[in-house]
């Protein structure tokens, strides 16, 4: 939602990517130079997945697999292109030879991602998820042992699940503080969200429900990082890009992504960011109710000329006392 409701302009990352993978073969085989062994190497995945709410390729370049390929890429002996995925034999794992293995195009048929690009609080070992991690074990094991990958994978699930105790306090602040009136500035105070409504942002399925948050129960807000309080922004980049870089770097083997960089230790940042946002706005309300200020939040949160572009404004503008979800055409519309 914090993409399709923001003006085309901002989100060409977006589109470019998402509009062109899923509908033809130029995006990974380069339309003026359609050869499989320029798709067998890496790099092509870079140009979509990388950045800070997908860090594959930083992840996987970084890694000891990453420098075994960039020092050996050059090599015919080590990494030859011209040979099928099927019967590639290379000295060090491709993007392509893990996750296209043995030649087919349903890239996501081995991920250990399995749920929202590692920012659920999944239990990853569930025997739910086994089959998937019996695939994944299979993968590794063309090199190592597959007791090797299996303590690698556990790795990941303890590193996502230490993720996951960080994220849930952090909302947590946040909630408490939305719950005693003393988010700045307030949901009512905002422009609409994307759908028309003005929903608390971090009311996200069953994470939040409730007339107290907002919105109809089962209702979601808008998980947005623009125009909301600095709070519900910190409580976006730590789920949506810290996490993401824990889970990303433990599945590609690249620790300093995991830890330092901005992984474990970055949401150590923001959560203590989250902290003291709270511990700031709750002595600024003690001193107001003191002193007898009434503040009342500016008017650009609400009527900003960059808000005028946003999907909800519009529609709130355009369709009075409609939402999005009233001008659907038909159920299911927004699924597509």
């Amino acid at each position: 939602a914090w993409s399709i409701e923001r003006p085309p302009g901002d989100t060409a990352g977006c589109t470019f990517c998402h509009t062109s993978s899923e509908e033809r073969c130029s995006t990974c085989h380069q339309r003026h130079q359609f050869n499989p062994a320029v798709a067998r190497h890496s790099e092509q995945c870079r140009a979509c997945h990388w950045g800070k709410d997908h860090r594959d390729w930083e992840a996987y370049d970084i890694s000891i697999h990453g420098v075994v390929y960039q020092v050996n890429k050059w090599n015919p002996a080590e990494f030859d292109f011209s040979k099928k995925l099927a019967d590639a034999d290379y000295v060090g794992p491709t993007c392509q030879y893990c996750h296209m293995r043995g030649g087919h195009h349903n890239v996501q048929r081995l991920s250990t991602v399995y749920t929202s690009m590692g920012m659920s609080n999944a239990d990853r070992g569930a025997p739910l998820w086994k089959e998937k991690r019996d695939t994944w074990v299979s993968v590794c094991d063309d090199c190592h042992s597959p007791r090797f990958a299996r303590e690698n994978l556990q790795a990941m699930d303890e590193a996502c699940k230490d993720a996951g105790l960080k994220y849930t306090e952090t909302f947590k602040v946040a909630e408490n503080l939305m719950l005693d009136g003393m988010g700045e500035p307030m949901p009512k105070d905002l422009a609409p969200d994307w759908s028309g409504q003005h929903i608390w942002s971090l009311k996200i399925g069953a994470y939040h429900d409730g007339p107290k948050y907002g919105g109809a129960q089962g209702e979601s807000g808008e998980f947005r990082m623009s125009n909301c309080s600095d709070i519900e922004r910190i409580c976006f980049e730590s789920v949506g890009y810290w996490m993401t870089y824990i889970m990303k770097g433990m599945a590609h083997g690249s620790w300093n992504d995991a830890t330092y960089c901005d992984g474990s230790f970055g949401m150590d940042r923001w959560l203590v960011k989250a902290k003291a946002a709270s511990e700031q706005a709750r002595r600024f309300t003690a001193l107001e109710k003191k002193t007898g200020i009434n503040w009342v939040p500016s008017e650009f949160w609400r009527k900003g000329d960059y808000l005028e572009q946003l999907t909800g404004t519009r529609i709130v503008k355009e369709f009075p006392g409609k939402t999005i979800f009233d001008l659907c055409p038909e159920p299911g519309w927004l699924d597509t």
